[in-house]
């Protein structure tokens, strides 16, 4: 049991969600009931048009149900503006992207820094956070250089630490394995473990890959808009090279 698992994070009740209408509605989510501890690792998977991806954009506060509640640290999301459903994303949440979204002519310490440049924070405060976020994820070393210079699993510790650089309370991760081979799938998803193990971050994972959804404590999944499974993992995959053994390019 992760030590750092306690009280209720996110909690939905009866989450709908609806896009078009008439004969073109589509119904994405058929009133979703997830409770979610702060602490835990949940893996979401589930066929495509199932409502996986749909449910994390709610979860994400990038899209808004069409009915239900969805209580973050017991505030009603649901009711928040735009403008305050973006202050809780760079409060709370930290994302990560199958494309790893990195800006090409950038260097990873910059790229690291974006999220706090867009909140204001100082340069000195920037760079001293993005230099610790990338030691977390085993690149010392590699602040200057760009993307072009990393290899795939190095530009996703790259992603991974612009997530973590806010020391968000949930890192939620879409298909980050993806573009990877087998061994740098593995050692993403060890690094991931890690940060939810010593750091305490809540990991919501979306993968259509069962061995990276085996390194989950809790497995999610979703058919026709609904869940059709909600399982604990009672023996997560372990077996992850340490977050020291940074691949060459």
């Amino acid at each position: 049991m992760n030590e750092h698992l306690s009280e209720q994070l996110i909690q939905l009740r009866g989450v709908s969600k609806r896009y078009g209408s008439g004969a073109a509605e589509l119904l994405a989510l058929k009133g979703i009931d997830l409770d979610i501890a702060a602490g835990e690792f949940v893996a979401i998977m589930g066929p495509s048009g199932s409502g996986k991806s749909t449910a994390m954009n709610i979860l994400g506060c990038l899209d808004t149900p069409s009915s239900g509640q969805y209580l973050f640290k017991g505030a009603h999301v649901e009711a928040l503006s735009r403008d305050q459903r973006a202050r809780l994303r760079r409060r709370y949440l930290g994302f990560v992207f199958q494309g790893f979204n990195l800006l090409a002519r950038t260097s990873a310490q910059e790229n690291v820094e974006l999220p706090l440049l867009y909140r204001g924070d100082s340069a000195a405060a920037r760079r001293s956070a993005a230099a610790k976020a990338l030691a977390d994820v085993g690149l010392a070393g590699w602040e200057q250089h760009t993307p072009g210079e990393l290899s795939g699993g190095q530009q996703q510790r790259v992603a991974i630490a612009r997530a973590i650089v806010t020391q968000p309370a949930v890192v939620l991760a879409d298909e980050p394995t993806g573009n990877l081979d087998t061994q740098r799938s593995h050692e993403i998803m060890g690094l991931l473990m890690a940060l939810n193990r010593d750091h305490g971050i809540t990991v919501l994972m979306v993968t259509h890959e069962p061995d990276m959804a085996a390194y989950a404590r809790r497995m999610v999944t979703f058919v026709d808009g609904r869940i059709a499974k909600d399982v604990l993992n009672p023996n997560p995959t372990t077996a992850a090279p340490a977050l020291s053994a940074v691949e060459t390019v």
